[in-house]
């Protein structure tokens, strides 16, 4: 896909992010618990030491939408500017591991600087949408993005995998703020993680 085509669905869906818009089995217990706990607002994490937070996050999982739906080996780069903004580049392929890397580049702002944990990230200068850090391992090798309205979260590491214990419990932690876990799908890192052809 060209990358211009890419961008452009990019641009769409981003704006309705930021205008807030709109797997496995869940329990009764765990569906009402989820329930509940959508109504309240998502909590970030206490604290996110900035410089250690730069770098490429690699994308485990996330709840599809069409601008990255078929995109595989995607990375979030993050790099701390002097002004103190955040130069975002999302780096992609889509359908194939032999397909051209494709970008897409923003700008983030830290929104609350006591925490260091909710950002404004605007994209193609015109479009602003919100990311929380609703979850981050002590040692920085994986972390959670979520968006107030629940529809868009992302799971990142900064290796290609992911222990499925890890996955497992920051499912359990995402039920547990209001997300259904069903809705997140792997994205491939690597070959050996595209489905088989049917």
């Amino acid at each position: 896909m060209p990358a211009s085509l890419a961008l452009l669905k990019t641009s769409v869906a981003l704006a309705l992010i930021a205008l807030g818009s709109g797997g496995c089995a869940t329990s009764t217990h765990t569906t009402t618990a989820m329930k509940t706990n959508a109504a309240q607002p998502l909590r970030t994490v206490p604290q996110v030491d900035l410089p250690r937070y730069m770098g490429d996050w690699r994308v485990i999982a996330n709840i599809p939408y069409f601008a990255e739906k078929g995109c595989l080996d995607s990375i979030e780069t993050y790099r701390l500017r002097p002004d103190g903004k955040i130069d975002n580049i999302f780096t992609f392929r889509k359908k194939s591991f032999d397909a051209p890397q494709s970008q897409v580049r923003a700008l983030a702002r830290v929104f609350d600087p006591k925490t260091n944990a909710e950002w404004r990230i605007t994209f193609f200068k015109i479009i602003t949408a919100k990311y929380l850090i609703l979850d981050l391992d002590p040692d920085y090798r994986w972390t959670v993005v979520g968006h107030p309205s629940r529809n868009y979260g992302w799971i990142m590491a900064r290796e290609k995998t992911l222990p499925d214990a890890t996955y497992a419990a920051i499912l359990k932690r995402l039920a547990a703020q209001g997300y259904d876990p069903a809705k997140f799908e792997k994205v491939p890192q690597l070959p050996s993680q595209l489905p088989a052809p049917r």
